[in-house]
């Protein structure tokens, strides 16, 4: 990436004044990279910015309360996380220093594994924008991204870092493949007696692990989750159908207005259910009934945390 040399020159400047800068570093292979707290200049050498930088770090934020002076390296679906979180008064935005950047687009693990079978380690991979060639064993292939990459990619309207401290390189000119949700538009085409058999059958293999809201940015209120409740207690310890999807029908209901659609949720999923499919329906409705795209303005406050008399998209006196 064109903008790495800037971004670490930007983070370098400014690592006196923070307790630690959030990005990611190379994985084990070419294919993944993980988590990286940058406290010196040491680890700054180990930075990396690429389409594989898929784990949303706005998720550790949750973790790093208390007046610390923290620096995050953000996509633009990551910045609405941190935005939303200033929204609702559970961050301080003079305490967060953000470093942005253009992107093009994540790619997929699950449609790599989908297309090339258990792939194992990665010799190499290259993208060159439109495509991405792949080295797997003694075979290599080109796929076009578009078939690769993150669902959330082809509708993203954010590809560019918001309300960043510095931002590196070119904003990315990537524009949205398509402004409808395919995969949710063919579901509700679908009758309501075929979507509940269908919620059934994904929440049969739920194995309720929690790691749909661990990974979670807007789940700050993990330590006291009404799935480790007791008293009030709502659930119970079995895996059952009729407990996980209470679960996730809370869960989607508790970030109805805050999801930003990152897509850790799904991500995260050890049985590749597709939650996003509910957060979606439910970002879609407060679109069409508040005008309101969760983070997107840390200055704007959230509909359902505040009140009108009369909502400009509501006019029920009329």
């Amino acid at each position: 990436m064109q903008a790495l040399a800037e971004l670490k020159e930007q983070i370098r400047q400014a690592l006196p004044e923070l307790d630690v800068v959030i990005g990611w570093q190379q994985g084990y292979d070419a294919l993944h990279t993980s988590p990286l707290f940058i406290r010196s200049e040491e680890d700054l050498e180990k930075l990396v910015v690429n389409e594989f930088c898929v784990v949303n770090p706005a998720s550790y934020l949750r973790e790093m309360r208390g007046g610390k002076k923290v620096g995050l390296v953000l996509k633009g679906c990551d910045s609405r996380s941190v935005i939303q979180l200033v929204q609702e008064d559970l961050l301080k935005l003079e305490d967060l220093t953000i470093f942005g950047f253009g992107c093009n687009g994540v790619l997929n693990h699950a449609k790599l594994q989908a297309r090339f079978g258990d792939i194992g380690y990665i010799k190499s991979i290259e993208n060159s924008g439109a495509s991405v060639t792949i080295e797997v064993d003694e075979n290599k292939e080109t796929v076009p991204f578009s078939e690769l990459c993150a669902d959330k990619c082809l509708t993203c309207s954010y590809p560019n870092t918001l309300q960043c401290t510095h931002f590196a390189g070119e904003e990315s000119s990537k524009e949205a493949e398509s402004e409808q949700d395919k995969a949710l538009d063919e579901f509700e085409k679908l009758s309501m007696e075929e979507r509940f058999s269908f919620w059934q059958d994904q929440m049969r293999r739920c194995i309720r692990c929690y790691a749909c809201r661990n990974a979670c940015p807007m789940c700050v209120c993990k330590d006291h989750c009404l799935a480790n409740s007791r008293e009030t207690k709502w659930l119970s310890e079995e895996v059952d159908v009729q407990n996980n999807f209470m679960f996730q029908l809370i869960h989607v209901m508790h970030l109805t207005g805050r999801c930003v659609e990152c897509g850790e949720c799904e991500r995260a999923c050890p049985m590749d259910i597709p939650i996003m499919l509910l957060r979606r329906k439910m970002a879609g409705v407060v679109r069409d009934v508040f005008a309101y795209n969760a983070g997107t303005n840390a200055e704007e406050t959230p509909p359902l945390m505040c009140f009108k008399v009369e909502e400009p998209t509501i006019e029920e006196r009329h």
